[in-house]
């Protein structure tokens, strides 16, 4: 947050050269002085005047925004969206660059992640270093993918439904989100007041036509009466512990991926872009290219997709153990998969369920963690189990990056390295490594 003190610089304007791209959607550069810049709503090589919004003279950086444009990059267009742009919604980071050069930036940060955290270069790493669009999602300039299946809309103090401003907790009403998928603005969340609520988080299932808006109320609030434009489950967070809890409707939504159905209850994990479950499916069978009678981890395994797919190719004289510390999603994964014989489920933070499995080797191994990476430990411990091969599902690059370096400490190297711009219009990006042991004498 802004710094309030005397020797806050937040207000100061400078005129840089915009340097490269770093992770977080912002751009590196330097004041005449040299102090370092983070800055957003520009692009690099151009040439602009940004304003502080964050740091003070002692600061080790300042965050910045671009608010005048001298010299334009040939990437930068005027924003699709009226709500992006400096002061305004911090959902997107990119609305400004042309959809080829998002991927393009993406794949930078990417290298340089790599690089700098696992010393490895693309070719090493096995990755082209492209940036590959889900499917449909390559459109002109000026055109927006409406991807995200879930959105988690703040409420402002007049009850106006609307999203963050970048590192702020103040809301930013808007009457559209372009990047919502049609079946969360087809709800019309914008569109009505919602008194005494702190957030409203809209699902759209993509699997059915299931939609849910899970209610956070604020402290003492009372829930609203829910009257929508299309008919919807509602859930309500406590208060007290932060569970959920139905008020009405299904408790779940269904989604689909590789052919089958899967219950994802209380507001719970699925991947937010609607081809994503099935692209991040087909890039992890294509790496680990499972074999009848395998065994196989799935850690970190959600409502048990990867699980699922797994144990479709593995066959019945096959075995995949699944590890998930959410209870809600332990028992959502239970049934969607209880029509295989050989899956397993367990309960548990992987660092401490794994130890307990008992388990010494296995053929096969993915994971998916959260975002910041499965850490040396739970590396070290993977490594010792001899899997032919280790499918890594990342949304961090820097993560990942971290957890390469671990691997190679245990004697395994990427395969292949594939990236998916999962996020258009975000700095997020999905990369999906295939590991396998280092060859010995190599």
């Amino acid at each position: 947050m802004p710094n309030e003190t005397e020797s806050s610089l937040v207000g100061e304007e400078y005129e840089v050269e915009v340097g490269p791209v770093a992770h977080g959607g912002h751009c590196i550069a330097r004041t005449d002085e040299g102090r370092v810049l983070f800055v957003r709503h520009a692009l690099p090589g151009e040439k602009a005047v940004v304003r502080v919004t964050e740091g003070a003279e002692d600061s080790r950086f300042l965050r910045a925004d671009a608010v005048r444009v001298i010299e334009a990059s040939k990437d930068r267009i005027e924003a699709p969206c009226p709500f992006a742009g400096p002061g305004k919604c911090g959902g997107c980071d990119w609305q400004h660059a042309k959809p080829g050069a998002q991927r393009r930036l993406k794949g930078e940060v990417i290298a340089e992640q790599l690089k700098r955290l696992a010393g490895l270069t693309p070719e090493e790493a096995g990755w082209d270093g492209t940036v590959m669009p889900a499917p449909g999602d390559k459109l002109p300039a000026g055109q927006v993918p409406a991807w995200r299946t879930r959105v988690q809309y703040a409420v402002d103090a007049e009850g106006r439904a609307g999203l963050r401003r970048h590192r702020s907790h103040e809301v930013e009403p808007v009457d559209h989100c372009m990047i919502a998928a049609e079946g969360v603005s087809e709800l019309g969340i914008e569109r009505r007041v919602w008194p005494q609520l702190a957030s409203v988080e809209a699902i759209a299932a993509t699997g059915s036509n299931d939609r849910q808006v899970v209610l956070t109320p604020r402290p003492g609030g009372r829930l609203p009466l829910v009257e929508l434009d299309k008919p919807v489950s509602v859930l309500r967070v406590e208060e007290r512990d932060g569970s959920v809890h139905r008020v009405h409707g299904r408790a779940f939504v269904r989604e689909r991926a590789d052919g089958r159905t899967y219950r994802v209850g209380m507001g719970g994990f699925w991947q937010v872009h609607p081809q994503a479950a099935d692209v991040l499916v087909t890039a992890v069978m294509q790496g680990l290219m499972p074999r009848k009678g395998e065994t196989a981890l799935d850690l970190y395994c959600g409502v048990g997709l990867f699980a699922g797919a797994i144990a479709d190719r593995v066959g019945d004289q096959g075995a995949v153990l699944g590890i998930e510390s959410s209870k809600r999603a332990v028992e959502d994964a239970r049934h969607n998969l209880k029509d295989f014989d050989r899956v397993r489920i367990e309960q548990g933070k992987v660092e401490q369920a794994l130890p307990r499995t008992g388990i010494t080797e296995t053929d096969l191994i993915v994971l998916d963690p959260p975002r910041a990476g499965a850490g040396r430990q739970t590396v070290a411990h993977l490594t010792a189990l001899g899997a032919r091969r280790i499918a890594y599902v990342a949304c961090d690059p820097a993560a990942l990056a971290r957890d390469l370096a671990y691997f190679r400490t245990g004697g395994y190297r990427p395969r292949t390295l594939r990236a998916f711009d999962l996020f258009p219009m975000t700095h997020h990006v999905e990369c999906v490594a295939i590991l396998e042991p280092v060859a010995k004498g190599s």
